[in-house]
């Protein structure tokens, strides 16, 4: 066991070690902020090298990886704020496909202190708006660990996730929110989720992660779902993923919310053949997942041609 999942099982060394954490992370961001565009490239630059072990060209990106960090800092388009944004974007998913592939809503709030526990249902999702792995899973209210959600929210909601990490610069515009989403599924285990790398509008990948809480392992499919040779950070899964029911379903739609844009993730849960909308995801990793073979990072560039666009 290692010492983070020790101080989980004490509860104020938990909490405490929390409240370090947000401190760190806040003071961060609020150096950050205060930063230039060349300061700002110089530790991409730094972080890009650590993890992809290359150099970034900015005047003609190529990799998939490096066109990320491009438009990481020069694109300005207000939609991928506003499609980041976890509950406005839901107004563009109602919009294109239908209300039906919406996880419900139960509430969203501005402040954790505005939500009245009571009144949610014994299970359910709290999650922020503007960041990712910003979510509580509640399935039995009554074990529901008031003080260190507190904890987590206030942290989460003073996090500004456009510095914390990596300088997905759309993330800071959002205006942060607190929501509760029905809990989809509540048998325990991992909630599969897939998640299609789209270009110019057309679906070519979907890659399933497979046990995110243990041995975390990602296998990539094309759209005949054959296993790919490739994989972004993460080792293929030992075993093979069964093709989802509804998959082609799933592709349609993908490709429908990806049609405006030369480059995005869409993600989507499938239970037991009901599809439910996950995210839109403009910043893949934000680009410092390394691509192995290496080869593939470039021919994931050349599918995203016109990296100067939306």
């Amino acid at each position: 066991m290692n010492l983070r999942n020790i101080v989980k099982q004490n509860k104020f060394m938990y909490r405490t070690y929390l409240r370090i954490k947000f401190f760190k992370t806040i003071k961060k961001c609020k150096k950050r902020k205060k930063m230039n565009i060349d300061e700002i490239k110089s530790i991409i630059e730094k972080e890009y090298y650590d993890r992809i072990h290359e150099p970034i060209d900015w005047t003609n990106p190529k990799k998939y990886t490096e066109k990320i960090q491009w438009r990481k800092l020069f694109l300005d388009d207000k939609r991928i704020t506003e499609y980041s944004d976890k509950v406005l974007v839901r107004d563009y998913v109602k919009k294109i496909i239908g209300n039906d592939f919406l996880i419900p809503v139960i509430g969203v709030w501005n402040s954790f202190d505005e939500i009245d526990i009571e009144s949610l249902p014994n299970s359910f999702v709290l999650k922020t708006n503007h960041g990712s792995g910003t979510n509580i899973i509640v399935k039995d209210k009554s074990h529901f660990d008031r003080k260190t959600a507190k904890i987590l929210m206030d942290g989460w909601m003073k996090t500004d996730f456009g510095y914390s990490h990596g300088f997905e610069l759309h993330y800071s515009a959002i205006t942060r929110k607190i929501y509760a989403e029905e809990l989809i599924n509540n048998i325990g285990d991992d909630l599969e989720d897939y998640k299609f790398l789209c270009f110019n509008g057309k679906a070519y990948f979907c890659w399933v992660d497979v046990d995110r809480n243990g041995h975390h392992r990602r296998n990539v499919y094309d759209l005949e779902w054959n296993l790919q040779p490739w994989g972004q950070a993460k080792e293929n899964a030992i075993k093979d993923i069964p093709k989802p029911q509804n998959f082609d379903l799933m592709v349609d739609l993908a490709e429908k919310l990806a049609s405006d844009f030369s480059h995005v993730r869409v993600d989507f849960y499938n239970v037991e053949g009901k599809i439910y909308f996950g995210e839109m995801t403009f910043t893949n990793g934000s680009g410092y997942d390394l691509i192995t073979p290496r080869k593939y990072d470039g021919e994931l560039g050349r599918l995203w041609e016109k990296y100067r666009i939306s």
